[in-house]
């Protein structure tokens, strides 16, 4: 059992944004079978699953997700390969992995010379999408928002000791109001701006949604952006609540999304506001526990 001390020390950032860049072009290109998520009470209990065909290699996570509880995520990955298996503490991977897929698109749509990033919400996915994106973009400026004024200052705090640069911002208006990379990371159930409190040159990721009852962009946003990318057309249409609300109500085509993976292969031309939406596919993870697995096996 790989703990999380042991996951960090083995993957480090920009590694982990190659391994789930590749991931997502493996996706793209039909190697991985990717079931539905599985998702038990009201979002509390998930399970995710995928396999690489080329390879017969499977990684199969679950996460007991409770709001209020410290920490709030628990969870294990199982790595399977013909060979052997491995099992690792799902939280590390999980914020890794999701910092890693924003890296990603943060690398593919963001102006190669961005350096201000916003990040909106404190919790445990923050921190590797400040990671990420430094990992793609020359950050110089990290601007961070909470609802708690103390969170969010104890956040910055930890976070000064690899970015000196960041400061707290007294209304989500003032964070993102110059940014040119935004990480929304919250569990809002509605959305934490108005367009018009963004630049009209930015990218926005946002990755704190997973349920239809979650929304933390405006629907404007996504029916007025140059491109709006998606970890997975089918998964973003069940689980993604703003994209859901914007394609039921006619503000964005269901046929204007495109999935990361094929962005990937043909990169869009798109100027002005962008968007990537994730709610998480096991590709990601199983690109994390292809690198924890190959670590493991060159141990003497």
């Amino acid at each position: 059992m790989l703990d999380a001390d042991d996951v960090r020390a083995a993957v480090p950032m920009p590694a982990a944004v190659d391994a789930v860049r590749e991931a997502f072009l493996d996706l793209a290109a039909g190697h991985f079978e990717v079931p539905q998520r599985l998702s038990f009470d009201g979002g509390t209990t998930l399970v995710m699953s995928a396999c690489h065909t080329p390879t017969g290699r499977t990684a199969v996570k679950t996460l007991s997700l409770v709001a209020g509880r410290d920490p709030m995520i628990l969870g294990t990955l199982v790595w399977n390969t013909p060979e052997a298996q491995l099992v690792a503490d799902a939280i590390e991977v999980t914020t890794l992995r999701t910092g890693a897929v924003s890296g990603v698109a943060t690398d593919l749509l963001a102006p190669p010379d961005a350096s201000r990033l916003a990040v909106l919400g404190t919790g445990a996915q923050a921190a590797d999408q400040i990671r990420a994106v430094a990992a793609v973009r020359p950050v110089r400026q990290v601007t961070v928002f909470g609802r708690s004024r103390l969170r969010a200052t104890e956040f910055a705090d930890r976070m000064r000791a690899e970015f000196p640069g960041v400061r707290v911002a007294p209304s989500v208006e003032d964070a993102v109001s110059d940014a040119e990379i935004v990480c929304c990371a919250t569990s809002s159930a509605t959305p934490l701006f108005d367009v018009d409190a963004l630049p009209e040159r930015v990218h926005v990721n946002a990755i704190g949604s997973y349920l239809p009852s979650m929304r933390e962009l405006p629907a404007e946003l996504l029916a007025t952006a140059g491109c709006v990318v998606v970890d997975q057309i089918d998964a973003a249409i069940e689980e993604a609540g703003e994209v859901i609300h914007a394609v039921d109500n006619g503000l964005l085509p269901r046929d204007s999304l495109v999935e990361l993976g094929k962005a990937l292969q043909e990169p869009p031309v798109a100027g002005g506001r962008t968007v990537f939406k994730s709610v998480g596919v096991a590709v990601q993870d199983w690109a994390i526990a292809r690198l924890l697995g190959e670590k493991r096996a060159h141990r003497p």
